[in-house]
Formats: C-alpha cells, sequence, structure tokens
C-alpha cells in the first residue's frame, strides 16, 4: 500500500475517533485517490493498537475503553477447537493427513518422550521443528489452561488495563499468548504483544496468532532471555503492563538476575507473572527466586506467598502449587495416543501450576498487617510448640493426605522458617472454612494446638474441635 494513503486514513482516524464513530464508507472520501472501503477497514484494523480503538458489529471504529480490563474469572473445562484446528493445520501442512502414524507419529512421540526425560533429569531441551510440534500436542493445551486461570485472576484484581502491553519472556508455543489473545478480545479491549522467543517454537506461536484481528497487535523477538534489548524495546514502544515468564525461569541459567532486569521495563503499577510447574523442584525453585528478587532485591510478592509480617521473609521449602480441574482430552492428543497403544502417554490436561505474581510498587493481594497481641508469627513456632495459638496464615495447598483422612493443607505466613500444615482432625461449622477456602485464601485459625512432626520435619497445627477458622478476607 501507498505509505502516503497509510498516513492519511490515519490522520483521518486521529482526527474524527472523538467526534463520532469511524466509518471507512466515509473517511475513503477524505483520503486522496479514494481507496476503496475495504481498504480502509483494513487499514484500522491495522493500526488499531496505536489509536486505540475498537470494531464494532456494525464495521465502524470507536475508541478503546480505558480503565481496568473487565473480565469473569473462570477456568477452562476445554481447549478451543478453533486454536486445536490450528494445531492439526499445521502438523498436516508438515506430515500430511496422517500426521499422527506411521514415520511421522513416531518421530512426534519420540520427541515427547525425551523432552519429558530430559525435563525430569533437568537438562536443556533443544527446540527444532520436531519438538516444537509434538511440545504444541503435549503442552499447549494444559499451558492455555493454566495462562487463562493466572491472568483471568490478575484482571479480577483491576490490575490489568483494557489497552494491555505484555512482554512473554520465553513464550514457547503460545499458551499464554493464545489464553492472552481470547481474554482481552472477549473483554473488548487491546492488545499489544510482545513475544521473546528465539527456538522454532516461535514459529508455531506465530502461525497459531494469525490472522491477526484488529483487538491485537503480534511482535516476535527471536531471541533469548538474556539477548533480548529491554531497555531499547521500552524506550521506542514504552514499558509493559504486564511481563510474563511461562515455565522457562527453571531453564536459565541465572533466573533472579534475569528476572531482576525485566522488572525495569515495567510501568509503576505492572505486575511480573511467573509460572512454573507443580513438580517439587520448578515450585520449590520459582519460590527461590522470588525471595532473591523480592526479600533481597526490587520487587515485593503481591500473591499468592504474601509476606503478612513486616519485615520478616520465609526460609521453608513452600512446595506451593494451584490445582484446578482437569481439561477434556484434546482430539489431537487421542489421535497421537491411539497408535502407541491408548495409555495415555500422550495425554496431558493436568491443570496445576505454581506462580508467583511480583510488583514494584509494594502493592499486596493481601493488604493487612497482623498483631502480636492477637495472632502468632509462624518465625516464633518454636516458642510456641504444644500450646493453643491464633495464627493469620494463606491457605497454600489443596488436600494433601494421602488417604483423605485427616485432611492435610499447607499454610504460609511470609516468615516461616520450616513448613506448617494444618491437620484437620475434628471437622465441624466452626472450621469447615480451612477445606472450603480457596488456594491463597487468607485464613483467621483461632486456638489451634502447634506440634512438631519428626518425621516430617515441618510443624503441624492441629484443627481439632476447639479450633475456629474463618476467611479473614
Amino acid at each position: 500500500m501507498n505509505p502516503e494513503t497509510r498516513r492519511q486514513i490515519r490522520e483521518n482516524a486521529q482526527y474524527l475517533r472523538s467526534v463520532r464513530p469511524l466509518d471507512p464508507e466515509e473517511i475513503y472520501e477524505y483520503v486522496e485517490g479514494q481507496p476503496h472501503p475495504a481498504v480502509v477497514r483494513q487499514v484500522l484494523r491495522e493500526e488499531a493498537v496505536d489509536l486505540a480503538l475498537i470494531e464494532r458489529e456494525d464495521g465502524t471504529f470507536v475508541p478503546a475503553p480505558e480503565g481496568p480490563l473487565s473480565m469473569a474469572v473462570h477456568s477452562v473445562d476445554r481447549f478451543p477447537s478453533e486454536h486445536e484446528h490450528a494445531v492439526e493445520e499445521l502438523l498436516i501442512d508438515s506430515y500430511g493427513e496422517q500426521w499422527a502414524e506411521g514415520d511421522s507419529g513416531d518421530r512426534l512421540r519420540e520427541r515427547i518422550r525425551d523432552i519429558k526425560e530430559r525435563y525430569l533429569r533437568q537438562e536443556h531441551v533443544e527446540y527444532d521443528e520436531c519438538a516444537a510440534h509434538g511440545y504444541a500436542v503435549y503442552h499447549l493445551p494444559d499451558y492455555y489452561a493454566v495462562a487463562t486461570d493466572a491472568i483471568a485472576a490478575l484482571a479480577a484484581d483491576g490490575l490489568l488495563p483494557s489497552q494491555l502491553r505484555v512482554l512473554d519472556v520465553g513464550a514457547g508455543v503460545g499458551g499464554p499468548a493464545l489464553a492472552l489473545a481470547d481474554l482481552v478480545a472477549d473483554a473488548g479491549g487491546l492488545l499489544d504483544y510482545h513475544a521473546v522467543e528465539p527456538s522454532a517454537a516461535a514459529d508455531v506461536l506465530e502461525a497459531l496468532l494469525e490472522p491477526a484481528d484488529g483487538s491485537r497487535d503480534v511482535t516476535v523477538h527471536r531471541e533469548t532471555a538474556e539477548a533480548f534489548d529491554l531497555a531499547s524495546e521500552v524506550e521506542s514502544g514504552g514499558p509493559f503492563d504486564l511481563v510474563i515468564f511461562g515455565n522457562v525461569l527453571n531453564e536459565l541459567d541465572d533466573p533472579a538476575a534475569v528476572l531482576t532486569r525485566y522488572l525495569d521495563g515495567l510501568v509503576a503499577d505492572g505486575s511480573v507473572l511467573a509460572l512454573e510447574p507443580a513438580d517439587r523442584n520448578t515450585a520449590t525453585g520459582l519460590r527461590e527466586i522470588e525471595r532473591a528478587v523480592a526479600d533481597d532485591g526490587p520487587a515485593s510478592v503481591y500473591a499468592p506467598t504474601v509476606r503478612l509480617w513486616p519485615h520478616q521473609s520465609p526460609n521453608s521449602e513452600s512446595w506451593s502449587f494451584e490445582k484446578r480441574p482437569d481439561i477434556e482430552v484434546p482430539a489431537m492428543q487421542r489421535r497421537l495416543d491411539d497408535p502407541a497403544g491408548g495409555t495415555g502417554e500422550f495425554v496431558n490436561v493436568d491443570v496445576q501450576y505454581a506462580y508467583s505474581v511480583l510488583r514494584t510498587d509494594g502493592r499486596q493481594a493481601i493488604d493487612i498487617e497482623p498483631d502480636r497481641s492477637a495472632h502468632a508469627p509462624m518465625a516464633d513456632a518454636e516458642s510456641y510448640v504444644t500450646d493453643r495459638v491464633n495464627l493469620l496464615a494463606i491457605k497454600l495447598s489443596y488436600d494433601l493426605s494421602a488417604d483423605g483422612s485427616n485432611p492435610l493443607y499447607l499454610l504460609g505466613d511470609g516468615s516461616q522458617k520450616t513448613d506448617h500444615f494444618a491437620v484437620l482432625t475434628d471437622p465441624s461449622l466452626l472450621n469447615e472454612d480451612l477445606g472450603t477456602a480457596g488456594y491463597g485464601d487468607l485464613l483467621s485459625i483461632q486456638n489451634a494446638l502447634v506440634l512438631w512432626n519428626d518425621d516430617e520435619q515441618a510443624y503441624n497445627v492441629v484443627v481439632d474441635g476447639e479450633t475456629t477458622v474463618d476467611r479473614a478476607r
């Protein structure tokens, strides 16, 4: 297109946007050469994020909403069919209609096995085209569900603006990217999305995000997290409202240093969302990184492991993660699994993840300062073993009991030096909030018996018939 034509369309849009809805059937008359209204519409779609415009159902464009992004928090019960079809189109283009069978199916399954084995051994994975395709089949659905859950929760807390600028570091094949695109579009917002991804996974991501509609701009930076020139990007395009590290920090040589550098790319009230798998190594590793940048660095923890007590920081293992219901098995996973015997080896529908939300403005999801005269900090647990005490605690797990006889929940208050587990020995109406509260909820626990568990090297907070548990917010 003639650059002059684009410039004139932009100038007319900028002039008229505050006057009345922009109608391509009108604007084309003001442009030299009078390009077809369809050309005007396409330019407005391509420039929508920069011009802060939203296309309405009647084909006109209006100023995008301002203020927080408004969406309902919801869990994902299935991977959207349009995204699954897009993945299968990629596979068909590369391997043919019968991509899950024969040599191509064997190669994809072998690469998935290799990725899983390397992951368990904590070894580096090289993502060539085959690995990226296998990863998309096996991991993209559950990563999409995880990202949707975590990002929607941020929006529910009013932390994301309607005109959202995001940097996705180690974007992979696009789990967070697709979740963002769907959530922002459904909420009537605009998304300026930037991915940092050096591997062949970027090819999958770009293909799945096309064709881009007028609700988003997509830029893929094919560089490593360490090499990406964050300062230049911020200088040219502005700081980011949200920086995402999705399942990538555990793969970096110095994750705390990298994360600290990316904090400089946030707007003053922006957030970093770090996601990791729920296994012990990566989940506890995330807490170590979190402590390095929050307790000994420039950030503060917004959620879920809020530091309730001023000038205190935790030193427990804190194997903590969120858990949601499994998603429906995607058809593409069944296609890959059936030729291998249908054992479920290539089915991955678990929605479990560790996460940390970090900020630089000191804001916390739980804004409360405990009173020592009313509650005991977990840091002092050694002094009140065998006593009954009152605690303010954040619920940091689902039921961890092996047989369900005595429900068991990880607790934290940001001061604990050793893990604390609430053990429910005598359920009652007075303590039922222990079980019904959600992950990350604040609990007021009154008159609990604290005991040392020598086998687990942890403290048990015994919740019995004399204990009251209430949601504190």
